[in-house]
């Protein structure tokens, strides 16, 4: 199994009010896409990792992306777009013809690790598509003008993760169909949904967190902390 990663930073995060975009906040003294790449370059199935971040930010990338474990694998950054479909387009234009297999992963996950990645990989290998997630833990409830519309049956519903891995040629699809239909997606799975192509889930783990608000960030360094 070839693979490419795409390692989508294109946003901006705005709810930081940080300095530097939040792909490029520290966690435990490297920046978040970093620590994101490195658990990609870790599987050897993994042979060509692609950042996708703000054209405003390559100049910043450029300069500290020789410098950590899993550089020799790393392609030119390219510049994203306004939409995660639009950064997701620009990076697939990037891989070359041979590889048949693309895992989409948030820089904005830094706390991946290499042995989730494999369990994703092997799902995909076995199916076509497959994305990591974990079983919900707390009762959802639908909710509407502040009012709880309906009660979701826990049992069947799982919170979305990534990489997210796909072959090539099913993940452009995917793409055509929903910039023909005008859709936008928030994950890669969805798109590859509505083609009514199943995706299989390998689980994955809470500490797989996404980085959206600041305190996520400071959690995320606890558990940092604790891996070392």
């Amino acid at each position: 199994m070839r693979v490419a990663a795409l390692v989508l930073a294109a946003g901006r995060g705005e709810r930081f009010g940080a300095p530097v975009p939040k792909a490029f906040l520290s966690l435990g003294g490297r920046p978040l896409v970093v620590r994101a790449i490195e658990a990609l370059a870790a599987r050897p199935e993994i042979e060509r990792i692609v950042p996708v971040l703000p054209a405003a930010d390559l100049a910043r990338w450029n300069a500290l992306a020789r410098d950590f474990a899993g550089a020799r694998k790393l392609a030119e950054a390219v510049a994203g777009g306004a939409q995660r479909q639009d950064s997701m387009r620009a990076g697939l234009a990037t891989l070359p013809a041979d590889l048949e297999w693309v895992a989409v992963h948030d820089a904005a996950r830094p706390l991946l690790r290499a042995e989730q990645v494999g369990r994703v990989l092997d799902a995909a290998a076995r199916t076509g598509a497959a994305l990591l997630a974990v079983p919900v833990r707390d009762t959802l409830k639908r909710v509407d003008a502040g009012r709880i519309t309906a009660t979701l049956d826990r049992s069947e519903t799982w919170a979305a993760q990534t990489p997210q891995v796909f072959r090539i040629s099913l993940l452009r699809a995917a793409l055509a169909k929903a910039d023909a239909d005008g859709f936008i997606g928030t994950d890669e799975a969805q798109l590859v949904e509505r083609l009514g192509v199943p995706v299989a889930v390998a689980e994955g783990d809470v500490r797989n967190l996404k980085i959206t608000w600041p305190e996520d960030l400071e959690l995320a360094e606890a558990i940092w902390r604790q891996r070392g």
